[in-house]
């Protein structure tokens, strides 16, 4: 739902920009523009870029989080797994 409001946003600015470019509004027009697919990219990125949800345990040296979320897509718990040394965070599914 909130996806489907931010995409929403993103097209109202866009059409808003290309609204007031027509009309010859220019320096609003690029604005609008500007801030209408930075929000559309940014959020048809975001899903393009989240981690895979992995099966199994990580290895050695990975320590469990506190931290657990239901993955969107199959509705398994996840739990979320560090690598101290470096900082990388692994999704494992419980």
């Amino acid at each position: 739902m909130l996806r489907g409001s931010v995409i929403a946003l993103g097209v109202l600015c866009f059409a808003g920009g290309l609204v007031a470019m027509l009309t010859g509004f220019c320096p609003p027009a690029w604005v609008a523009l500007f801030w209408g697919i930075l929000i559309l990219l940014g959020t048809v990125w975001e899903r393009v870029i989240y981690k895979p949800v992995e099966l199994g345990t990580p290895g050695a040296g990975w320590i469990a989080t506190d931290e657990r979320f239901v993955d969107d897509e199959t509705g398994a718990p996840v739990r979320v797994y560090v690598e101290p040394a470096t900082g990388e965070r692994r999704y494992i599914r419980e």
